[in-house]
């Protein structure tokens, strides 16, 4: 799409930084943006034009104000510079840029791939929701690239010092605890009681891997001819390492069972017919990493609360007049429910 007015930049600093540094960068640049996505701004670089035209993808922060430690384009480039040659599916960084003078905020530029991202409805060329092994395909290809990424030798992928995992559950529900209460504008009891019960109830974590931290479906590309194979994973800005079952729990916060009322981030269709059921999609997780999921739940009520959080976020950016994005305005009542929705799934409920 056409860049969004309060979201455009200037091109001309921004030629200056890619110039000899990115292949093709010498010819005439078109920018244009990438109309997905609620957070991070995603922008398509080409230069040139035609057939023989080089494109990129630069990613940034978004407008406004943003919680210390999110969206950081640093640690993203670091991610992504690397974890390419042990995880293909990873898209390469090819330069970061922390002048925010540039364009306005700190920013990384990658390459491009190619494939059908699937957000919210199955696409026609995969049945349109109506093709049961297409939507079999779909559900199982989230949960076995997960798996697989899960077994990556952090190593091998030159991010062994990345995060540090020792008391990694406790820091993650402190901080999006601090998260929910910086971006609150109202009182919500749940969110406290939530909060204290996580505290109470943090389960022994499994030996530490690489996590994603935003694991679903609408963070992948699939092959345009095959809905079962991944060929690209986006959004690594909050990639560590730490207990994987925590990547598991945020993707499960998001896979609706038939009858369940979906959030307002309901970005997989998982009530087509052939999908996965949640408890078959984590009885797969468990056949393919080969880790025991007894607290998985526990698991799945913090994935849901993160959730509620990251709504509110956004939210509260739009209600302070930090960004016009009309798509915000309901993100506050999409907090509100799944905050309800995290104090249901927790066990014994």
């Amino acid at each position: 799409m056409e860049v969004r007015p309060d979201e455009a930049f200037d091109p001309a600093p921004l030629l200056e930084v890619v110039a000899e540094r990115l292949p093709g960068s010498d010819r005439p640049l078109t920018v244009r943006q990438f109309s997905r996505g609620k957070a991070n701004l995603t922008y398509l670089l080409r230069f040139g034009e035609g057939a023989d035209a080089q494109e990129y993808v630069l990613r940034r922060p978004p407008l406004g104000p943003i919680a210390p430690g999110s969206h950081d384009m640093a640690r993203e480039f670091r991610v992504l510079s690397t974890l390419w040659r042990a995880f293909p599916k990873a898209p390469r960084a090819h330069l970061f840029c922390d002048d925010p003078s540039v364009i306005g905020a700190p920013f990384l530029v990658m390459e491009r791939r190619h494939g059908v991202v699937v957000q919210g409805v199955v696409p026609p060329s995969f049945g349109g929701g109506d093709d049961p092994a297409a939507n079999r395909a779909l559900s199982g290809v989230v949960i076995d690239t997960l798996a697989e990424f899960h077994a990556v030798d952090p190593v091998e992928a030159g991010l062994a010092d990345l995060g540090h995992p020792d008391g990694f559950l406790a820091r993650q529900v402190a901080g999006w605890n601090g998260r929910w209460e910086k971006a609150r504008h109202e009182d919500n009891p749940l969110a406290s009681e939530l909060a204290r019960w996580l505290e109470t109830n943090i389960p022994a974590s499994p030996r530490p891997t690489l996590l994603h931290n935003d694991w679903r479906l609408d963070n992948m590309a699939v092959a345009p001819d095959d809905p079962g194979r991944c060929v690209a994973v986006y959004d690594w800005d909050m990639c560590t390492r730490g207990d994987p079952l925590a990547d598991l729990g945020t993707l499960m916060a998001v896979w609706y069972d038939p009858g369940e009322a979906p959030g307002a981030l309901d970005t997989m269709p998982t009530t087509s017919p052939g999908w996965l059921r949640r408890r078959q999609a984590i009885e797969r997780y468990a056949r393919a990493s080969g880790r025991p999921i007894g607290d998985v739940d526990w698991y799945v009520t913090f994935g849901t609360f993160k959730l509620a959080v990251v709504l509110q976020q956004i939210y509260i950016r739009y209600r302070r007049g930090q960004t016009a994005d009309e798509r915000f305005a309901v993100m506050g009542d999409g907090a509100r429910h799944l905050l309800t929705l995290a104090a249901s799934r927790r066990p014994g409920t």
